[in-house]
């Protein structure tokens, strides 16, 4: 695991207007950080307290395991928001996968925010339900399946993926090497099921046998 330096630029913030209901109030809009692609937004240990809201680029959350290999947990897309945290303290590493904007949100003091931060909770509880549905399965093939719906989905169900991510990224995060991983792209683009564009996109020709296979 490569360590890396946080760099942090701050943006105006008229670059990018948060993707957040207008109507809660989160306090006053802070300015967008950019991170370069691998640079830490935050530690394992480190103090929480706010709560981050992707405005472009991608995120990876991840924790090191006792024998030093990378479990990913999550990955964070442009409008979604991370790094919620029940206690005091980050459980995880999260990283800029490549070039990020990130808008820090920080509660109002001694407000009450909690019907505003209750639909974040449960969103984060379903997605990391589904993870563990993902990671349960025994077929390399099925997890790759699910995961590129997921991602499909989340960018609004377009038959073009962007795949921010490297392949080494989505075995961690599937539970697979990146061997398995590149295999499993290939076995699906020689079925006609996706037609891969280059490393970083993919596109879905049969999204019906996509969503078969990974359920």
């Amino acid at each position: 695991m490569q360590a890396y330096t946080s760099s942090r630029i701050s943006l105006s913030s008229h670059l990018a207007q948060p993707s957040l209901p207008a109507t809660p109030d989160f306090g006053p809009a802070q300015p967008v950080s950019f991170f370069p692609a691998g640079s830490e937004i935050y530690a394992q240990g480190e103090k929480a307290g706010a709560f981050y809201q992707v405005e472009f680029g991608a995120v990876r959350v991840y924790r090191l395991l006792a024998d030093g290999r990378r479990q990913i947990s999550a990955f964070h897309l442009a409008g979604e928001t991370f790094g919620f945290e029940a206690g005091t303290t980050h459980h995880f590493f999260a990283e800029a996968i490549n070039a990020t904007g990130v808008r820090v949100i920080r509660l109002s003091t001694g407000a009450d925010m909690s019907h505003q931060l209750l639909p974040l909770a449960l969103k984060g509880l379903t997605r990391a339900q589904e993870h563990l549905l993902v990671l349960g399965r025994q077929n390399a093939i099925e997890r790759v399946a699910a995961f590129l719906v997921d991602i499909a989905e989340r960018q609004g169900g377009l038959r073009q993926v962007q795949l921010p991510m490297s392949r080494m990224d989505i075995g961690d995060y599937l539970g697979l090497t990146i061997e398995t991983v590149s295999r499993v792209f290939t076995r699906l683009k020689d079925k006609g099921v996706i037609r891969l564009l280059n490393l970083r996109s993919v596109e879905i020709l049969k999204h019906d046998v996509l969503q078969t296979m990974g359920e």
